[in-house]
């Protein structure tokens, strides 16, 4: 088939058929325009070359082993480097400022966030808030109906509801979470860790600070599920863009070293007669001289992926009963005329996978992609497998933190070589022998004052012998015959040098904004605390823009797996496969799966805050600590937040909570302390009557013992009556009788004397008698004076 290419341009045509695109020999012309635009000699050199080769410096550089031929080619004369010794190792400076980025931004940890945000999500999210809001505004009246046994509420953990609906809001945003969503978190958390993400994002991390870009890609293979694997920006190819996120690139794609068995393993179906042709290409060696140490057994394969679009084509047929089929047709097709056929067609974006042995024009594979990822934002557009980012590139050249530094650390190098090179040069402090100064000097014991003799007296003793006149008595001018020599040449020299290796050093930090807060340099003794602080925050502002490449490559990783995830779940074998591959996951989790697909998600990295964010919320815990408006607890809880502006609502909300508590429990207090003393009231109260009525008690018991008392007295007093009334009644009876007697006695002596002088006094006698008749009437026989017992006790009447 003949493909066409575009005007001014290898690449084919691609206003062409979906059969065409599809066609071994469109790919093998894909390939070949790929292969042409960056390998092949152009007038600005062999791209690949050029880019692997300043790829290679700047990691050499970042390892602080650069080469040194620059070095030599500076200090030599004409090339002559005989005159000098010198050590040629690099000084390790920039790999110290490497790690201390590429270990910052690695340890910078992140948890992934999923909201699922497709209608039916959203609906019972809503509902559920809707479902909450109406048990916070009728919980009391639904806490009544609990109280009768009957439970309206929607939550099944009515203590733990808000109060109002800004704590619903905060709510809602920190501790509600959909099964999906927790599946979904899952589901891209098991397959980073299977893949060793940590490691990968090390590998990304390092290449963004010393090469300025980083990649990796995610794919899908029956056998080992989704994969996520690290690409070497070094080996890649892919399309001319100015987006630092190359968001319109239509093709991109990397070159392996792979040997023939593995090429066979790969594509099994490959003749013998090719794999000779493959393994004895004369282009091999060309692609593997300059940049490897691949022996002929090594081919180079380009794995790339190639963006162009589909017509869809959809025939709309119309039903007999007034219903409308929907049948998809090939590109191109053209229905019959008719009223009851209608034609949609709209154009999608596709990707297609190859593979090609550089060098050959033979293609190991091309064919349209499988589980491509399409965004359920617009399912039209295709996303690439590979996610890529360099933060600072301009007009297609990438800059990184390395490639602005290594002039200085040349410099550092040189200053350290020259430095070398002067102290090389230095000679130790001497003496000088005046030799006319010695031939005046007489010891006086016959022994000859040499130059040998007077040296070495100086070197063990420190002293010398002098004459300061001459043998003719003139004055000697050598009367010091020793004196030293100071050789301090070269101390300014090495000043000077050590002043301008730490003026180049100061110049890295100034360019990559690394200060001595930052790369671990002994902090000045005068500053403060908080000072330094804000010195190592403003570092770490200034390499922000690698640590947000970073996180937007961990997020395309996340999003990739995502909606491959969904795609996958839609073909029973490769469902399968994916179950195999996330089978350590409960068995809630897997039934969510079958779901995903039906669902949009939203991805979020949760990335945990910076320590002046730390700082300042720490503040504000202290601060509530202090005071206390929120408990250690709840510091605990809020420190958990990894979301600094969610922490200080939580704050906030705990503080309320905490107040509104607070006030609560001090009502309780007031009615408590209301009820108590109430009680103590009710109890001083009954108290008072229990003792009124224990002496009311005591009072009546004493005056029932009085009255008993008494009673018993006057029965006492009675019986005592009764007894001296009857003994009165006897005596009185006596007397009475003694009375009678007498009167009996006169009366019998007046009647004998009345019976001598009964006749002549017979009138006066009956008179008499008439008159004893009334004397003889009741006598009243009660003592007169005598039957008052006052003051009369029974102590008289008790034994004396």
């Amino acid at each position: 088939m003949r493909v066409e290419t575009n005007t001014y341009s290898s690449f084919p045509n691609q206003v062409v058929s979906e059969e065409e695109k599809a066609s071994l020999d469109y790919g093998i012309q894909v390939g070949r325009a790929i292969e042409g635009e960056w390998f092949q000699q152009g007038r600005s050199g062999n791209r690949y070359a050029k880019s692997y080769s300043n790829f290679h410096q700047l990691r050499l550089y970042a390892r602080g082993e650069q080469s040194v031929a620059k070095y030599k080619d500076e200090m030599s004369i004409n090339g002559d480097l005989s005159y000098l010794n010198l050590d040629w190792t690099p000084v390790a400076v920039i790999p110290k400022f490497v790690d201390i980025v590429v270990n910052g931004m690695s340890d910078k940890d992140y948890d992934i966030n999923t909201v699922a945000q497709d209608p039916y999500s959203t609906q019972e999210k809503s509902k559920y808030s809707q479902a909450l809001l109406r048990d916070i505004n009728s919980k009391q009246v639904l806490s009544e109906f609990k109280e009768l046994g009957i439970d309206l509420y929607n939550t099944t953990n009515p203590q733990a509801l808000p109060a109002s609906k800004e704590e619903l809001d905060l709510y809602m945003q920190m501790n509600y979470k959909q099964q999906v969503e927790i599946a979904e978190e899952e589901v891209i958390s098991n397959v980073l860790a299977k893949n060793k993400y940590n490691q990968t994002k090390k590998r990304i991390a390092y290449d963004l600070t010393v090469l300025g870009i980083g990649a990796c890609k995610t794919n899908f293979n029956k056998t080992e599920g989704i994969r996520v694997n690290y690409v070497d920006p070094a080996y890649m190819v892919y399309s001319y863009t100015e987006d630092p996120n190359f968001e319109d690139i239509y093709y991109v794609g990397e070159v392996k070293s792979i040997t023939i068995p593995e090429l066979k393993k790969q594509y099994p179906n490959i003749p013998e007669e090719e794999l000779k042709k493959i393994q004895q290409m004369p282009g091999n060696s060309q692609y593997v001289t300059g940049w490897g140490n691949y022996d002929e057994n090594t081919i180079q394969v380009m794995y790339f992926e190639y963006k162009t679009y589909h017509n869809q084509v959809f025939k709309i047929k119309k039903t007999d009963q007034g219903l409308e089929k929907v049948l998809i047709k090939p590109d191109g097709y053209s229905p019959p005329d008719s009223d009851r056929y209608d034609i949609v067609t709209r154009t999608i974006e596709v990707l297609y996978t190859g593979a090609k042995v550089l060098g050959n024009n033979h293609m190991l594979e091309w064919k349209l992609s499988e589980n491509m990822t399409r965004p359920y934002a617009d399912t039209t557009k295709v996303e690439m497998n590979y996610c890529i980012s360099a933060p600072r590139m301009y007009k297609g050249r990438i800059e990184s933190m390395v490639s602005k530094i290594c002039g200085f650390a040349d410099m550092i190098q040189l200053t350290h070589l020259k430095l070398q090179q002067v102290m090389s040069r230095i000679v130790p402090d001497g003496v000088f022998l005046d030799m006319d100064g010695l031939a005046e000097v007489d010891l006086g014991n016959g022994t000859n004052y040499n130059p040998a003799e007077a040296l070495n007296m100086y070197f063990q003793t420190g002293s010398i012998v002098g004459r300061s006149l001459t043998q003719e008595g003139g004055m000697n001018a050598g009367k010091v015959p020793i004196s030293e020599l100071s050789s301090s040449s070269g101390q300014a020299k090495i000043q000077s040098l050590i002043g301008t290796y730490q003026y180049y050093l100061q110049m890295i930090r100034d360019v990559t904004g690394l200060n001595e807060a930052r790369d671990g340099s002994m902090p000045n003794k005068d500053s403060l605390v908080g000072l330094q602080k804000m010195a190592a925050n403003a570092s770490n502002v200034a390499t922000r823009h690698m640590m947000d490449s970073l996180l937007y490559v961990g997020l395309r990783v996340c999003e990739n797996i995502s909606l491959k995830t969904a795609d996958i779940i839609r073909h029973p074998l490769n469902r399968e496969a994916l179950m195999n591959t996330i089978s350590t996951f409960n068995t809630k989790t897997l039934e969510e799966l079958i779901n995903l697909q039906i669902h949009d998600f939203g991805i979020y990295l949760e990335l945990e805050p910076e320590e002046e964010e730390k700082a300042l919320l720490e503040q504000n815990i202290q601060t509530a600590l202090k005071i206390g408006s929120i408990a250690l607890s709840d510091a605990i809880d809020i420190r958990e937040v990894k979301n600094t502006k969610l922490a200080n609502q939580y704050l906030k909300l705990r503080q309320n909570q905490k107040i509104e508590r607070e006030q609560a429990a001090q009502q309780q207090n007031i009615q408590a302390q209301a009820q108590a003393n109430a009680q103590a009231s009710e109890a001083a109260a009954m108290s008072e009557v229990q003792k009124q009525q224990a002496l009311t008690q005591e009072k009546v018991s004493i005056e029932q013992a009085k009255s008993q008392f008494e009673i018993q007295r006057m029965q006492n007093e009675a019986q005592i009556k009764r007894e001296l009334m009857a003994e009165e009644f006897n005596y009185q009876m006596q007397l009475a009788k003694a009375r009678a007697g007498v009167e009996l006695e006169k009366e019998k002596e007046i009647e004998d004397r009345k019976d001598k002088r009964t006749r002549i006094q017979g009138t006066q006698q009956s008179e008499m008698i008439d008159q004893r008749k009334n004397d003889l009437l009741p006598i009243n026989f009660e003592s007169e004076g005598n039957d008052d017992l006052s003051g009369f006790d029974l102590g008289s009447l008790g034994p004396e």
